[in-house]
């Protein structure tokens, strides 16, 4: 079975005293959260997608990624692919990103509107053949640790258009998104895939915000490193959340079968591990003991609080002037 991984940034800040932040998630087709990292407001978001599958330390294996589209870009198309990753990102007004023809004479019968004026937007085949061995040489680095992916991406985001190993990463990254957009446009089932997918991570960023209800959830340490922790604990406690959902999910399932009920895999596909009524966040507190009478106190604990009164107590007048 082939796992897929939803790399979708989360949409809600995460309030930090005098700062702000977002917590990134990268969860996969288990509902579980695979990678978490904290990063300032104002990062660009794509450079963080590489990184999380390259540490990833689990057992799955994820060959596929879903990302909104603060997720792509040409040059994370292009390591993507090199890395032999597929990204399948949820992109938004695709209909203004260019379509890149492979020559300048190719024209097409009914979608040639989409790939702009004749003889433009068109492939340089040449530049990638030229420094094909560049690209993969980097690609090797990253994969081997030599070069940190965001680094990387950082730099050819904000390095010169005309260094050569930019523009070589751009035409990988042109050739890719455009087969993408192309699948996504006739494939209706892709388009039900990746909304499939990013309405998960959706729904995990819902259920992990439940979750992180102390103090409002928000974090008053302005500490970078405490910061990452309050993420990553976070996702600890919605995993293993998650996790004592699912046993219960299979208790459940295996008791109806044995009254005879059929369960179709159909029926599993409409029931997610994000539940949350049955949890009670603050703890359980009987109140029944309300109800029950206090036992007598000890005698030699009474206090009498009456008024007492002067003559009865044999205080003539002079020993209440005194």
């Amino acid at each position: 079975m082939t796992q897929l991984l939803n790399n979708l940034l989360s949409e809600t800040s995460v309030r930090l005293g005098k700062s702000g932040g977002i917590a990134y998630h990268q969860i996969a087709d288990t509902y579980i959260a695979l990678f978490t990292h904290f990063i300032p407001c104002g990062v660009w978001e794509a450079v963080y997608i590489i990184e999380g599958l390259l540490k990833n330390a689990s057992e799955v294996k994820p060959t596929t990624i879903h990302a909104d589209t603060q997720g792509q870009s040409f040059p994370v198309f292009s390591l993507a692919h090199l890395l032999g990753f597929e990204l399948m990102p949820r992109i938004r007004n695709w209909k203004d990103l260019n379509f890149y023809r492979p020559t300048r004479s190719v024209q097409y019968r009914h979608i040639d509107a989409l790939f702009g004026e004749a003889g433009k937007n068109v492939i340089s085949w040449d530049l990638i053949e030229t420094h094909f061995k560049d690209l993969m040489r980097v690609a090797i680095s990253v994969r081997e640790g030599t070069i940190s992916s965001t680094l990387l991406l950082r730099r050819l985001r904000s390095g010169s258009r005309k260094n050569a190993h930019y523009a070589a990463f751009r035409e990988v990254g042109r050739v890719i998104r455009t087969v993408q957009l192309l699948t996504y446009l006739s494939d209706a089932s892709m388009r039900r895939r990746v909304t499939a997918a990013t309405n998960k991570v959706e729904a995990y960023n819902g259920f992990s915000e439940w979750l992180h209800f102390g103090n409002r959830g928000v974090i008053a340490d302005n500490d970078p490193i405490e910061q990452e922790k309050a993420m990553k604990f976070n996702s600890l406690l919605t995993n293993t959340v998650i996790f004592h959902n699912t046993l219960d999910i299979a208790d459940i399932v295996r008791e109806l079968q044995a009254e005879g009920w059929k369960i179709d895999p159909e029926d599993l596909a409409e029931i997610s591990p994000y539940l949350s009524e049955h949890i009670m966040r603050f703890g359980e507190y009987s109140t029944h003991e309300l109800a029950l009478a206090p036992e007598a106190y000890e005698v030699h604990l009474d206090v009498d609080f009456t008024r007492l009164d002067p003559e009865a107590a044999g205080a003539g007048p002079e020993a209440e002037a005194a």
